[in-house]
């Protein structure tokens, strides 16, 4: 089989003419039969221009949508098995996709590059990104190395099914990867090292931060609602045990408040149950 013949490499991209100039000729040429799409989400550069007469098929957004949904439009217009996804702003080394599909011929459903601290794009995003693995892999069980990395290989079939949980903005790593941990599939890891982009990040590391954590608790609860629910209902009937026995001793009494902490613990721990069961009909058809 030609090199890439069964892999369609999607590029979401904003503004990054003078990244693509550079990283398209270098896909081409390591995969000259595979299917590169780039996503232009509302680009105001020449990046239409470039990627047209690189011959390189083009699918446009008439205005900027983020870069979820940038991947999702990317997945619709793919007509390969495989589906490798890299950012257009020349961060992610075409050399390494070669490294990630030798991982995911061992019968991985999805292998994730994960970047080195040494190439966090700040201390900042190192501690964020650190803190996100962490909280992430407690939520799932599950040894997490790159939550937001958007450098990934996947079987097409398996993605698509959770188009519809996929947010629009920056969050679908995060998203997809906790989803394919729930479904049951495989996920591996390959250390990759990130390139210097070019230009200006569309990343607010502040607005789009507190996104990602609102994000991963929004997925802690599609994944595991007990793992969520659970220890904050622990926390009221813990604190509401501690005030009864308070009360109880020193006054011979049982408040209202310590009924108020126990009744929300209840509902708390009722929530989660709840939540677990609808979750288990949301994976129902991941096989």
């Amino acid at each position: 089989m030609s090199a890439g013949a069964d892999l369609s490499i999607i590029m979401p991209a904003k503004n990054e003419a003078v990244n693509l100039q550079k990283l398209l000729p270098t896909v081409q040429s390591l995969f000259p039969a595979a299917e590169i799409i780039v996503v232009n989400d509302g680009s105001t550069d020449g990046t239409v221009t470039l990627c047209q007469s690189l011959g390189v098929k083009v699918v446009t957004h008439q205005y900027s949508k983020g870069n979820g949904a940038s991947i999702k439009t990317g997945a619709r217009n793919a007509s390969r098995d495989i589906l490798v996804f890299m950012d257009g702003d020349g961060q992610h080394k075409a050399p390494d996709i070669v490294r990630l599909r030798e991982i995911y011929d061992r019968g991985h459903d999805m292998v994730v590059g994960a970047r080195s601290a040494a190439t966090q794009a700040s201390m900042g995003r190192l501690v964020a990104n650190t803190m996100y693995n962490r909280l992430s892999s407690w939520i799932s069980g599950q040894q997490i190395r790159d939550l937001t990395s958007g450098f990934r290989i996947v079987s097409r079939a398996k993605f698509v099914k959770f188009l519809y949980l996929l947010p629009n903005g920056f969050s679908y790593p995060t998203t997809i990867t906790m989803a394919f941990f729930r479904a049951g599939y495989s996920v591996a890891y390959v250390d990759i090292e990130a390139g210097k982009r070019e230009g200006k990040s569309h990343i607010n590391l502040l607005k789009d931060g507190m996104r990602f954590f609102l994000i991963i608790f929004k997925i802690g609860t599609l994944y595991s609602p007990l793992r969520i629910f659970m220890p904050i209902a622990g926390s009221f009937f813990g604190v509401g045990l501690l005030y009864y026995l308070y009360t109880f001793f020193n006054f011979h009494t049982f408040t209202n408040m310590s009924a108020v902490l126990f009744i929300t613990s209840v509902i708390v721990f009722l929530i989660g149950l709840v939540s677990e069961q609808v979750t288990t009909l949301i994976y129902k058809d991941s096989e």
